[in-house]
C-alpha cells in the first residue's frame, strides 16, 4: 500500500487539509511531519468548518490515526485547546499520537519571536509570533526540549536552565524586558504532563511498522514549498523543511519508502507576511480574488495577498518536489471572469526567465509575463466530473498542466468535501 506526501506548491493556504482529507476514507494514518501552529487547515464536512492548526486533518476521518511527527514543534497549551474543540463537538482524539522526539514551544519562545519581530521593524519577517522559528533555532542549537523531557523534572529544569541563561541576557539587556524564571517555565510544561502521556509514542516505529504491515499512510505538510528554509524565498520563510524530503526527516521514515508526491496549488495564488511575490495584485481585482475566495488566514484572520497563478512557481515546486500529481483548489472563485491571466515567466530588467531565478536579487525584482485565458460564467460548484465543468474551465485546467510540469489529478469547486472533481486516483 502506499505512502503519500500532500504538500503545498505555492506559499500555503492551497487546501492541502482538504485534499488530504479526500483520501480520508481510504488511508490509515494521517503524519503531520513540520511547522507548528503558525499554519491552519480548513476542511468542511456537511457545512461544518473545521480549523485545524496543530493537528493533522486527519483526525476528523473516523478510523484515520492521526500523528504528530518529530519535526513539529509543539505548543501543548493549543494542542489542548484544539483536541478540547474538537471533542465539543464530538470528534473524537484518543487516536492521536505524538512523537518523543517533537520539540516543544515554551512561553519563552513566543516571548523571543514576538521582541525580536518588533526590534527588526522594517526587515520583518512576518512571523505570527507563536514562537516556531525560536523553538527551531533552540533545536539546532540543541539547546531544545523535546515532548520526552516532561516526563523527567530534573532533565526538563537542567534544559530550562541551558535555554534561558543566554534569553534572559537578551531580553534584559537587549529588549528591556523582564527576565523569565526557570521555575515558572518548568510549572508551567511539567502541568500537561500527564494529561500528554498517554498520546505519546515512538512514532517512526509506529510507523514503519505501519508500512510493513500494508497500512496506507499520508505525510501532511505545514506551509508550502515556497515557504521551505532551503527552497523557499529566504529569508522570508518558515523554520522547517516544508517540501517532500521534509516528510522523511520529519516523520522518521526513509525516502525509498515514498511512493507518491502530491501536491496542491490554488487556481491563483496568496501569499502570507513579507517576502517577493511576483503576481501580486494591488488593485480591485486582488481584492475581488481575496473576498470571493475567503482569502483570510485561518490561524491569524489576517488579510492574504493574492495574485493570479505562478506557473513558474508551479515547476519549480514540481521539479524540487518530484511530483506526481498536481491538485488544483478553487477553481470556483475564477468563476465570472472575462479573461484570466497566468504568469508563464518573469521579466528581470529586460531579461526573460522561465525558470526560477537563482539569485534572490533577480526574484525580488521579476516581474510576470501574462498569458491571458478565456473565463467561464457556469457555476461549476457542483461538477463531480471533468467533464461536468465548462469547455473554458477544461481549457484552463489543460494549459495549467501544460506549463506546470505535472498532471492535474483531482479540482477543487468548493468548499465542501465533496466539491471534487476526481480525474486520477491519488492512491494508484
Amino acid at each position: 500500500m502506499p505512502a503519500v506526501v500532500v504538500l503545498g506548491t505555492q506559499w500555503g493556504d492551497e487546501g492541502k487539509g482538504k485534499a488530504t482529507d479526500q483520501l480520508g476514507s481510504r488511508i490509515d494514518y494521517v503524519v503531520k511531519f513540520n511547522g507548528g501552529n503558525n499554519a491552519g487547515h480548513t476542511v468542511v464536512i456537511d457545512g461544518e468548518k473545521y480549523a485545524l492548526h496543530l493537528l493533522p486533518s486527519g483526525i476528523l476521518s473516523p478510523g484515520v490515526t492521526p500523528v504528530i511527527g518529530n519535526g513539529v514543534v509543539i505548543d501543548i497549551s493549543v494542542l489542548f485547546e484544539e483536541i478540547d474543540a474538537l471533542e465539543a463537538r464530538g470528534v473524537s482524539a484518543e487516536r492521536l499520537l505524538v512523537s518523543s522526539a517533537a520539540h516543544v514551544i515554551a512561553p519563552y519562545h513566543r516571548t523571543v519571536d514576538k521582541v525580536t519581530e518588533r526590534f527588526l521593524g522594517k526587515r520583518k519577517i512576518g512571523t505570527t509570533g507563536r514562537g516556531i522559528g525560536p523553538a527551531y533555532a533552540d533545536k539546532i542549537n540543541r539547546v531544545g526540549i523535546r515532548i520526552q523531557d516532561l516526563f523527567d523534572e530534573k532533565i526538563l529544569r537542567q534544559k530550562v536552565e541551558g535555554a534561558l541563561d543566554q534569553k534572559n541576557h537578551l531580553l534584559v539587556k537587549v529588549y528591556n524586558r523582564r527576565a523569565i524564571t526557570v521555575d515558572e517555565t518548568v510549572e508551567d510544561l511539567l502541568g500537561y504532563a500527564e494529561r500528554l502521556r498517554p498520546y505519546v509514542a515512538d512514532t517512526p516505529l509506529v510507523l514503519n511498522q505501519a508500512l510493513d504491515a500494508g497500512r496506507t499512510l499520508v505525510f501532511e505538510a505545514g506551509q508550502a514549498t515556497m515557504l521551505d528554509v532551503d527552497h523557499g524565498t529566504y529569508p522570508f520563510v518558515t523554520s522547517s523543511s516544508a517540501t517532500a524530503g521534509g516528510a522523511c526527516t520529519g516523520s522518521g521514515v526513509g525516502p525509498t519508502r515514498i511512493d507518491r508526491v502530491v501536491g496542491v496549488a490554488k487556481a491563483y495564488t496568496t501569499r502570507v507576511g513579507e517576502g517577493p511575490y511576483p503576481t501580486e495584485l494591488f488593485d480591485e481585482d486582488g481584492e475581488w480574488l481575496r473576498q470571493t475566495g475567503g482569502e483570510f488566514g485561518t490561524t491569524t484572520g489576517r488579510p492574504r495577498r493574492t495574485g493570479w497563478y505562478d506557473a513558474v512557481v508551479a515547476r519549480y515546486s514540481s521539479r524540487i518536489n518530484g511530483l506526481t500529481d498536481l491538485v488544483v483548489t478553487k477553481l470556483d472563485v475564477l468563476t465570472g471572469r472575462d479573461k484570466i491571466p497566468v504568469a508563464v515567466a518573469y521579466d528581470v530588467d529586460g531579461r526573460r526567465f522561465d525558470e526560477m531565478p537563482d539569485d534572490q536579487s533577480d526574484y525580488h525584482h521579476a516581474k510576470p509575463v501574462y498569458e491571458y485565458l478565456d473565463g467561464w460564467t457556469e457555476d461549476i460548484s457542483g461538477a463531480r466530473e471533468l467533464s461536468d465543468l465548462p469547455v473554458n474551465a477544461q481549457r484552463y485546467l489543460t494549459h495549467l498542466e501544460e506549463i506546470s510540469g505535472c498532471r492535474i489529478s483531482a479540482v477543487g469547486v468548493g468548499p465542501g468535501r465533496e466539491a471534487t472533481v476526481a480525474i486520477h486516483d491519488l492512491l494508484g
